[in-house]
């Protein structure tokens, strides 16, 4: 009956009580309030919306459903993406931050549909572990400064249940419940400062700038109301970050950007990577932006974030050696080629997404398995100068050739190719304090 009435009240249009929330949250996580009530509640939040207070009463309910870490004074942060197309920014930005003293904690997740998951590319590294015990994950941040692994079911179990139905109910949309379930989950991981890089654009989940800029305005409010410095990064998902879209693919154009790496198409996914782990160390440390950017500079040249990183994946089990050799393993490849001169002036995320995606590079379901081998590599970026016969992209996948071609010809839909330049546009649009 008190479950109904809250379901009645928020249908109404209503704010509910953090106590409201609180007992309909723990009930469901115990069992005593059945799936078909949390999921009226979700559409009710889903058409009617919640306050500022009522998403920060949501987003406390769910995070203290589960376990919740402490650091013990450690100098702690996190960054969180909405996910994107190519976006491997996470597997350096955390160990450069970590490689400026600051402890990285970061509970990452898999993939599905076109989104692709930082778990999938590190377990490609043969031998690495992304499914660490919170014990060994505790051990792994403190001996590295870094860790990243999968949510165990310890960690917010109320966010993981009400995913779920959200995903079969239409209810995924809505900014309140997307805020409470980001946010439960980094702040159960326990980093004091949270960074968010909110996308939008064809490859992002946000397709408008104007959602893109609602929620990461709901996430960093929700933040500070939790007592976390927080900010977020807008930045552009119509194109795809770097060259590589994939999983073994990703992680290696990861560690050419440790490394120091001057290819021009990855100078985007190093200098977005520069700035969002510019504003970790910025905000961990209460030091100017600009001292933070110089000391992530000097870190990436003096090599000691990849050091970092090799030292992460070693304690994860992982072998950096062996995964070389993995990608000399033979794969079929297609390479595609444009049939017009002129200027690349677009290279539509999503398309490149859903051509990798049938090549085996993602899951269309959770049983799907993953070819880590799979993926795109482009030739080109957009603003470009094109002939004909100019190679646009390579895909590759192993196993069997079937479905290279079909992939390709899908894969050629994503280019545009223009007899003027485009104009030049910014990957980040705006910053969110």
């Amino acid at each position: 009956m008190i479950a109904k009435i809250i379901i009645d009240k928020k249908r109404e249009g209503r704010s509910l009580g953090s106590a409201e929330i609180r007992e309909f949250v723990e009930g469901f996580t115990k069992g005593e309030i059945p799936d078909y009530q949390m999921s009226a509640l979700a559409m009710a939040i889903c058409c009617r919306g919640m306050t500022e207070r009522e998403t920060a009463d949501l987003t406390e309910a769910m995070m203290n459903s589960g376990r919740v870490l402490s650091w013990d004074g450690l100098l702690t942060a996190d960054k969180h993406s909405t996910g994107g197309v190519g976006d491997k920014l996470s597997l350096v930005i955390q160990p450069l931050v970590a490689a400026c003293g600051v402890f990285v904690p970061s509970l990452t997740g898999r993939g599905l549909g076109l989104t692709g998951g930082t778990a999938d590319k590190l377990e490609t590294i043969p031998g690495y572990n992304a499914s660490l015990s919170l014990e060994d994950f505790d051990r792994v941040v403190r001996s590295c400064g870094v860790s990243m692994t999968v949510q165990t079911d310890e960690i917010t179990p109320a966010d993981k249940k009400l995913y779920a139905l959200r995903d079969v109910t239409g209810t995924v949309a809505s900014i309140a419940l997307i805020t409470s379930s980001i946010l439960s989950k980094k702040l159960a991981e326990g980093a004091g400062a949270l960074i968010f890089d909110v996308k939008c654009g064809s490859g992002a989940f946000m397709k408008s700038r104007e959602q893109a800029v609602e929620l990461a305005m709901s996430l960093v409010a929700g933040a500070k109301a939790s007592g976390r410095r927080a900010a977020a990064l807008v930045t552009d998902m119509s194109t795809p970050l770097g060259r590589a879209v994939g999983n073994a693919n990703e992680v290696a154009e990861a560690i050419q950007i440790l490394k120091g790496s001057k290819d021009p198409l990855l100078k985007l996914v190093a200098d977005l990577s520069l700035e969002l782990a510019a504003l970790m160390v910025s905000l961990s440390k209460g030091i100017a932006l600009e001292q933070a950017r110089a000391e992530c500079e000097d870190r990436l040249s003096d090599m000691s974030a990849f050091a970092r990183f090799e030292a992460m994946v070693s304690a994860h089990g992982g072998s950096l050696d062996s995964f070389l050799a993995l990608l000399e393993k033979p794969v079929f490849r297609f390479r595609i080629q444009s049939m017009r001169s002129g200027y690349v002036s677009g290279i539509d995320a999503e398309k490149v997404a859903r051509a990798a995606l049938e090549l085996g590079a993602g899951r269309q379901r959770q049983t799907d398995a993953i070819d880590p081998l799979a993926g795109v590599t482009l030739d080109v970026m957009r603003g470009d100068k094109v002939s004909v016969g100019t190679a646009l992209a390579t895909l590759q996948k192993s196993g069997d050739p079937n479905g290279l071609e079909h992939a390709a010809a899908e894969l050629y839909k994503a280019f545009t190719v223009s007899s003027q330049a485009p104009a030049a546009a910014d990957l980040i649009l705006e910053r969110i304090d």
